[in-house]
């Protein structure tokens, strides 16, 4: 579904795979699967348009939407402040009728603020000052476009899914990375974390583009807890990406 315009192609693009993932199913332990490709895709259609115009020199691939993140602003590490005030979209959120009880979807109203999204939303502020100086050559995308929570409310990151249910899963996401890389074309694609540089090395059969990893910034990693800023700053500088 791709045209000569590459906003256009990313959005078409993006609403194939929201409606491809929500055709798939889940089994217990997951209780609920939240898709911000739907509820959400004012503000993600605001992101695609405000900032996915031209190609990019790197693009940033995480996991997926987390539950204070994207899930709530339907932008890829989507913590409030920064999708509000830094990149100036706000709004378009339309929560679904089942939530999870602990896990509630209030949009901008969320009183919760999104570590990893804070750390590099944070890190690519304080580097490039202005939202359009990042995304001149920069875009940040997830690989997978569901959140999954258990009946606990704990978040279930995909690469805990059963084989078969992650197979599904992974057909569906590997075919958009592929699109949106082809849409894009970055010299570099980076993973943000294990998972998705992992993710990238399987979907990419394009032997000039360079492909790396970040650490990934989330509270949840023990190394990411001291100078996460820092360190990602360091791997970047000795790839030659920054």
């Amino acid at each position: 579904m791709q045209t000569s315009d590459p906003v256009e192609s990313l959005i078409a693009e993006a609403k194939v795979l929201a409606r491809s993932a929500g055709r798939l199913r889940f089994k217990p332990p997951v209780t609920h699967v939240y898709n911000p490709l739907t509820y959400a895709w004012s503000a993600h259609e605001a992101y695609l348009r405000k900032f996915g115009s031209s190609p990019k020199r790197v693009l940033f691939l995480g996991m997926n939407p987390g539950p204070f993140g994207m899930v709530q602003t339907g932008v890829p590490f989507g913590e409030i402040a920064a999708v509000r005030d830094w990149m100036r979209i706000e709004g378009g959120i339309v929560p679904p009728a089942k939530q999870h009880r602990s896990r509630p979807i209030t949009g901008f109203a969320c009183p919760r603020s999104e570590v990893s999204g804070k750390r590099l939303w944070g890190l690519f502020a304080q580097r490039f000052g202005d939202a359009q100086n990042f995304f001149r050559d920069h875009f940040v995308v997830n690989y997978c476009p569901l959140a999954f929570l258990e009946a606990s409310g704990a978040n279930r990151t995909p690469n805990k899914l059963p084989s078969e249910e992650a197979a599904a899963l992974q057909e569906i996401c590997d075919q958009h990375l592929r699109a949106v890389l082809e849409i894009l074309q970055p010299e570099w694609a980076i993973g943000i974390g294990g998972f998705a540089a992992a993710r990238l090395h399987k979907a990419i059969d394009n032997k000039t583009m360079k492909i790396g990893m970040i650490l990934h910034p989330s509270p949840a990693c023990p190394a990411a807890n001291k100078d996460w800023a820092g360190q990602a700053t360091a791997q970047l500088t000795q790839l030659g990406v920054w």
